[in-house]
């Protein structure tokens, strides 16, 4: 892992992702103290939709009384 100083990423940093898109590392130093590490990106696998099981009941379809419907209307 190759180590560059923040002045050289800030002025080289599109050639640096370019490298880290080949699957380079480079860690970046403020002075000789390396202080943060550019690396690829792990792509992410496709997430499940939802996390908690759950049915809607049948209910919920239900027509809902006159004085609630009002109510979620807004009529007094």
């Amino acid at each position: 892992m190759e180590q560059v100083k923040v002045q050289y990423a800030k002025t080289h940093l599109s050639a640096l992702i370019a490298a880290v898109e080949r699957g380079e590392e480079f860690v970046i130093a403020r002075g000789d103290r390396p202080a943060a590490r550019l690396v690829p990106v792990e792509p992410r696998g496709p997430r499940e939709l939802g996390f908690v099981a759950y049915v809607v009941p049948e209910e919920f379809f239900d027509t809902l009384p006159e004085e609630e419907l009002e109510a979620w209307e807004g009529a007094s």
